[in-house]
This record gives structure tokens, sequence and C-alpha cells, in this order.
């Protein structure tokens, strides 16, 4: 095992729950890292899955902005499209066009598409969220903070990854491994959430190979 830096991380940074969730990430300054200082930053622990539902993540919630009449789901396409769909009655997306950064593949329509949350929901109960309140989860279910935590991707390519971390599931496309290793770091530093010494490994091995790639992530408030 390759023993994480204890002073790097304790970088999260802790906020009141005081006001509306978009003003809260406005006030916490985003880190941000060379990815070996990154990975070494993460807790490492022996993940355990004792009592795993995926219903204890609600999902999709109605999103950032309830207003809008759009869920999670369909704010993050919203966000991530390439050529704008067009909106009807119930948020309903007609055309537009998506990149899959996965497997480098151009989707269309948006029915194609999973929104993958860069840790699996079962990745991250094993990982800490097990001790997370049900609001907590809800949020990190539907994190639009940081726009790492949840990305469109072909229906294939996420359901191919399922629930595995890196040490047993990376992108098809070596040209996103990179930023798949910087995506799921800055995702678990974003929650704190830990690795196990496999992931770890896994994510030092990619960070050799990705000088001069970056880790920004905002902490959760």
């Amino acid at each position: 095992m390759r023993a994480a830096t204890a002073a790097t991380a304790a970088l999260a940074l802790s906020l009141p729950a005081t006001t509306a969730h978009a003003a809260q990430e406005r006030t916490v300054v985003p880190q941000v890292l060379p990815i070996g200082v990154a990975v070494s930053a993460l807790p490492v622990a022996v993940e355990d899955r004792t009592g795993y539902q995926r219903t204890a993540f609600k999902h999709w919630n109605a999103g950032d902005l309830p207003a809008d009449g759009c869920n999670t789901r369909q704010e993050v396409l919203l966000a991530e499209a390439v050529v704008y769909p067009e909106i009807g009655p119930g948020c309903t997306l007609t055309g537009g066009v998506w990149w899959s950064y996965y497997d480098e593949r151009e989707v269309t329509p948006a029915g194609a598409l999973d929104i993958d949350h860069m840790v699996p929901l079962a990745e991250a109960w094993d990982s800490g969220a097990s001790a997370w309140s049900a609001a907590r989860r809800e949020a990190y279910a539907n994190d639009q903070g940081q726009a790492a935590s949840l990305v469109a991707v072909t229906a294939r390519s996420n359901r191919s990854k399922a629930d595995q971390d890196p040490a047993e599931w990376l992108p098809p496309s070596a040209d996103a491994l990179c930023r798949y290793g910087a995506e799921w770091t800055a995702t678990k530093l974003r929650w704190g959430l830990a690795v196990d010494e496999l992931e770890q490994d896994r994510l030092l091995d990619i960070a050799a190979g990705c000088g001069g790639t970056d880790v920004e992530f905002t902490p959760a408030p």
C-alpha cells in the first residue's frame, strides 16, 4: 500500500448548513492539486457494502433549479449538450447532441444517454456514505455543484462500468484515462470518501502517466 499523506488529506473544508445549496457552493474555495498529490490525499480504508440499497440515495430530485420543471438528469443533459436540445412540456428534450468522453462517441437523442455517477452509489456507500444522513446521500446522488460528479455518457459504457472502481474498470478510450482518473479523485475528495488499497494503487499508476494533469475539487457543503 502507498500511504496517504496526512497533511494533504485534511484539505476538505466544512461550512455550516445555513443557506441554500448554490450560495454555499459559492463560498467554498476550490482546491487544485497535481493528480499524484491529490490521489495521495485520499484516506485509505477497507470497503464495506453491508446494508447497501440503491434506494438509500434518492434521485433524481427536482435539481438545482426546481422552478425550471427539469429534474437533475435533465439539468445535467442541458448543461452538457454540445448542440442544445429543444425543451418541451415536462422538460421533454428533443434533438440535441452530446459527447460521451468515456468511449469518444457523439450521441443523440437524449434517451440514448445515461447520467453516470462518477463514483457509483454503491462505491460511495462502501467508502464512507453509509454513515451519512439520508439528506446528504440525496445531495450526493444529485450533485451538480462540481461538473465531474455527474456525467452524460453512452448507456453501454455506463452499464459496463456498473459499480466498479478504477482498479476494476476504466473507460475504453485511452484518451479518457487522465481525465477519468482526475475526476474520480476529485469526486472522492469533494465528498471525503476513502479508497481501498487496490484502488489507490491503480489511481497512482494512472497519475504516473498523467504528468501535468491537475485535480480541481470543491469540498461539499
